[in-house]
């Protein structure tokens, strides 16, 4: 993949639709996942508490890769890393299709944490560089690429469900498209350079650490609507079939909507109330769906829990993106795992309470996250 030769006089637009295929790839891997987390529960006959252990060898895999991620990005610069990355992520697709028991499993999803937060990571640099060329909020536009490719994953997930297509032979074939796209998209990003030869970690600053936390209780709620969204609407809403991912289609149709229209909006009313609407929407969604846990009602709250999480990631990377202390990729690198790891915590977290207790209880507690959203973003200074 290296042997390509990067195209130097490309406009900012080439760069911007590399980037953007590149989050859309990314997206698509992790919907393809987590659109096959129930058929896969039932293929390895995990109990919810079961699962919820499994899930946590994810947030695992991306606390393995903190210090190597920041690190390795300011030596090979944040290409070279978003390719091999990205050709590593689907592969580990694939071999979750393949494991056939608990502990393959773990295995699996330890490599695909892993190389989900050095995508992470490179793919944001990629996008704080293309948005200092346009002089202009666009990170959120990104964001929404990477939501509508979790739209399309969750659309194609439901077909192969629906054509009762085993997760190896899906996961295979889009482990094929992404490599296809990488081949012919890598060589118009941006060809950075090595810019450190310092230590492995730095430790954020306070504003950094005040960014990531913000996101890290978003991303508490995001990841659980990945991952615990169907068995929700199956288990608490006890929706029929052919309805079990409406509630995760509704979710990802308002999270890739509110992503596109998010810079204007944060432009017109500022990051802060931004934030704080953010969250506030997001706590109001889940309680709904904890409440009238029936097939509209709950549609209508997963529809703006997509809404309230739309813009608090993008909007905390493009500012963590403009650190004064750190290079773009080291301030994204810190603030991202910080975030990123609640995406990851959140899904575990919920099978152990609704181990303990019940789904609604879990999603009970994940609406406490998004009211912290609101709280921390009143106190932080931004």
């Amino acid at each position: 993949m290296e042997a390509i030769t990067p195209v130097y006089n490309f406009s900012r637009t080439t760069l911007r639709m590399a980037v953007g295929a590149m989050f859309f790839m990314a997206g698509i891997c992790f919907a393809s996942w987590a659109s096959r987390i129930a058929t896969i529960q039932q293929n390895l006959n995990l109990s919810d508490a079961g699962l919820g252990g499994v899930l946590f060898a994810l947030p695992v895999g991306l606390m393995c890769s903190l210090p190597f991620s920041g690190w390795i990005i300011t030596r090979i610069g944040s290409r070279k890393l978003l390719i091999s990355a990205l050709v590593v992520y689907s592969l580990s697709l694939v071999s979750l299709g393949i494991a056939q028991n608990a502990v393959q499993l773990i295995a699996c999803l330890l490599l695909f944490g892993f190389s989900s937060n050095a995508v992470n990571i490179a793919v944001n640099t990629q996008a704080v560089a293309a948005e200092e060329l346009y002089q202009r909020p666009i990170l959120a536009s990104f964001h929404g690429l990477w939501s509508l490719a979790g739209f399309t994953g969750a659309a194609i997930g439901t077909f192969m469900i629906g054509k009762q297509v085993i997760p190896f032979k899906h996961f295979s074939l889009i482990m094929a498209l992404v490599i296809v796209v990488v081949i012919f998209t890598s060589r118009y990003l941006k060809n950075d350079k090595p810019t450190s030869t310092g230590p492995v970690f730095v430790m954020p600053d306070n504003s950094l650490i005040k960014l990531g936390l913000i996101a890290f209780c978003s991303m508490i709620c995001e990841g659980a609507m990945f991952d615990w969204s169907v068995i929700y609407f199956k288990k608490v809403v006890l929706a029929q079939s052919a309805l079990m991912g409406a509630g995760y289609t509704a979710f990802m149709f308002t999270m890739a909507t509110g992503r596109f229209v998010a810079d204007k909006f944060a432009h017109r009313f500022g990051l802060k109330r931004t934030l704080q609407i953010s969250g506030m929407l997001t706590a109001t969604g889940l309680l709904i769906a904890v409440a009238f846990p029936y097939i509209y009602t709950a549609i209508f709250g997963f529809l703006l829990v997509g809404f309230g999480v739309s813009s608090v990631v993008p909007l905390v990377y493009s500012a963590a993106g403009k650190s004064k202390t750190m290079s773009p990729g080291v301030a994204l690198a810190a603030v991202s795992t910080i975030s990123f790891a609640g995406f990851l915590i959140g899904p575990p977290v919920i099978g152990f309470v609704a181990g303990i207790a019940t789904l609604k209880a879990s999603f009970t507690l994940i609406a406490v996250m998004g009211l912290c959203v609101t709280i921390f973003a009143t106190k932080a200074k931004i």
